[in-house]
């Protein structure tokens, strides 16, 4: 049995991992909504190519800063494509501070986009879920969800406390076919990182591929991940193979977190 003809809401798939994620699941033959921020004619872009693989999609603008919306989005879906089957939780922020400046508001927002965000769309989606007896949880969650960096609080406290949300909702939903597992990336090659190399080397005053060599440190394989690899994990656990596969947090950081 196949997921083709599913529906999948991916938050924020504008661009980056959460992109390849759609293209992912569209080439399964999912539907998908897709959801973020960007330009209008960018996000026009990334609507059609995933229209382009063959399946149905469409925009949800949706805040992840704002429970109504999250929830309505969830709805809208069910609405128009008739269920959500898969949801996909990637957006997130990042800020890097020490604790003791660490913005209020920064701290909130993150807490906001990166945990938050995951359980309106859950409590959301679920009912549904458990309605059909099936149904795929994914949580995009990072490194930092199993190892700490200073002056990431934040973004370490909410990655953290999303894998743990990933497991306490695998264990209610174990007896409805539904699963909900994690996966953590370590740093992945997007075009968000890209343009940070330029400015890393700058501040630091040495060369670009220094900076790169900087960034990968932590990972022995000195390889950045590319976001078809982690798409292809999450399309894998949205898949009918990893129907027994619930609670996991799945490492894909080139051994960063094994040290």
């Amino acid at each position: 049995m196949s997921i083709k003809g599913k529906t999948a809401i991916v938050t924020g798939s504008t661009s980056g991992i959460g992109l390849a994620i759609a293209h992912g699941l569209a080439k399964a033959g999912v539907n998908v909504i897709v959801n973020g921020l960007g330009a209008p004619d960018d996000i026009a872009k990334a609507v059609d190519s995933v229209k382009a693989l063959g399946v149905k999609a469409a925009y949800d603008p949706a805040n992840m800063l704002r429970p109504a919306e999250i929830a309505e989005m969830v709805a809208k879906a069910e609405r128009d494509f008739g269920s959500v089957d898969i949801l996909v939780n990637n957006a997130g922020i990042q800020h890097v501070s020490p604790v003791e400046e660490f913005p209020i508001e920064k701290w909130d927002a993150i807490i906001a986009i990166n945990l938050s965000s995951s359980f309106h769309a859950v409590r959301a989606a679920v009912p549904g879920m458990k309605a059909r007896k099936w149904g795929r949880i994914v949580n995009i969650c990072s490194a930092h969800s199993l190892r700490a960096s200073p002056f990431k609080s934040a973004y370490v406290a909410a990655k953290h406390g999303l894998a743990g949300f990933t497991k306490s909702v695998a264990l209610e939903l174990a007896e409805h076919g539904v699963t909900s597992n994690a996966v953590s990336p370590g740093f992945v090659w997007t075009p968000l990182v890209e343009k940070q190399i330029p400015d890393l080397a700058k501040s630091e005053g040495i060369s670009e591929e220094a900076a790169k060599k900087q960034v990968l440190s932590r990972q022995p394989t000195r390889q950045f991940v590319t976001v078809d690899q982690v798409a292809a994990l999450a399309v894998f656990l949205a898949s009918e193979e990893a129907a027994s596969i619930t609670g996991a947090n799945y490492s894909i950081d080139g051994g960063w977190t094994a040290q």
